[in-house]
């Protein structure tokens, strides 16, 4: 199939969208990829949007909430500008939508998991004239998995002849890591915090997006006092599965005195705490990777690759060493799960997301059904 990936990652910078011809298992031509990055005043909303459904504690806004109703229209139009842009013909979107709160289930809770991405489907189906598969992470929650990471299937059709054991590290503004084995055993999860609160510090302290090159972070010193009881935190000794939220590590950054920090010293903490959380979701994978490929915006903060390859011990590249497209490559990846949804395949797996077995989800509408 020839299927379009949209991705708009909890960096909340923007639509990322690529052509991708894929029956789901192997992936032929790739085609155009771009970004189309989110207005000023969507990107503020959609962060109002977050702060609401974390501070709500169960997500619960009302569907006819003017705002909410505000910040889907605006998503979903830029989602098919972006389709729109990309030109080449196709038979199927992959629409991930914005991840707005993910409560997933936590071992030992009787509380259910919850997930919630934003973006109205069936007008994308509608404006594009074709069908878009959707609500990747739903069926998977519903089981009692984590609902993320969902690409780890995708990363190991591309890396199949890359040497193994690989790590493949997405730093957006989640943390997450793909462990593929000799014999293709795949163990996946979010290693913690990395661009998000980055970015956050950034806009407070400078007024800018996110801290561009790095220069704010290497401009100043990781504090030890302020990393101590951030590196006691217990997601870094609990054992995967486990998932983030955006904004889950907000409370334990305040507690741990972030905020008094100055600027440069807040950004290099923050890096260096990021570094930390990749080194700690090492000691899960069942033997040390041969090296480490690294995808999402955070490759292209020197400070953060610096400070990767220090807590490492394995070689840290940007993975454009192996010809793939780290801006690109989780559209690229929603593009498969979509050929995945259409075929009925499995996008989860015990390895993944701690489902009881190989789970399928998705949902589609369009004109093909």
């Amino acid at each position: 199939m020839r299927t379009i990936g949209l991705m708009s990652g909890t960096s909340l910078d923007g639509v990322d969208a690529a052509w991708v011809e894929t029956d789901g298992e192997a992936i032929g031509r790739l085609g155009p990829v771009l970004t189309l990055p989110y207005h000023p005043s969507l990107r503020r909303d959609l962060r109002e949007l977050l702060d609401r459904a974390s501070g709500s504690g169960a997500g619960e806004i009302p569907a006819d909430d003017p705002f909410l109703a505000s910040c889907i229209d605006r998503l979903t139009e830029r989602h098919i500008e972006a389709v729109r842009a990309v030109k080449w013909e196709a038979d199927l979107i992959g629409f991930h939508g914005q991840t707005i709160l993910h409560r997933p289930h936590r071992p030992g809770s009787n509380v259910a998991g919850f997930t919630w991405q934003v973006g109205d489907a069936a007008r994308l189906a509608r404006e594009t004239g074709l069908t878009v598969a959707h609500d990747f992470r739903s069926a998977d929650v519903a089981v009692g998995g984590q609902g993320a990471p969902l690409v780890p299937v995708v990363h190991a059709a591309m890396a199949r002849d890359l040497p193994k054991p690989l790590a493949i590290l997405n730093l957006g503004g989640v943390g997450n890591v793909t462990w593929i084995g000799r014999d293709g055993e795949l163990v996946a999860f979010d290693t913690g915090p990395a661009n998000g609160p980055l970015d956050d510090w950034a806009r407070h302290a400078t007024g800018e997006a996110y801290d561009r090159d790095g220069r704010l972070a290497l401009a100043g010193q990781a504090d030890g006092g302020v990393l101590a009881p951030l590196m006691a935190h217990a997601w870094l000794a609990a054992p995967p599965p486990k998932s983030l939220d955006r904004l889950d590590f907000d409370r334990a950054l305040k507690e741990a005195g972030a905020p008094a920090l100055s600027p440069a010293d807040g950004a290099a903490t923050l890096v260096a705490f990021a570094a930390i959380c990749v080194a700690a979701a090492a000691r899960h994978f069942p033997e040390p990777p041969v090296q480490w490929l690294v995808a999402g915006g955070g490759r292209r903060n020197p400070a953060m690759m610096r400070a990767l390859g220090a807590a490492l011990a394995e070689p840290v590249r940007a993975v454009e060493v192996a010809g793939w497209n780290g801006d690109a490559l989780e559209a690229q990846a929603f593009g498969v799960l979509a050929a995945r949804v259409w075929r009925g395949l499995p996008l989860t797996f015990p390895g993944t997301t701690g489902a009881p077995g190989p789970t399928p989800g998705g949902r589609l509408v369009g004109p093909l059904l």
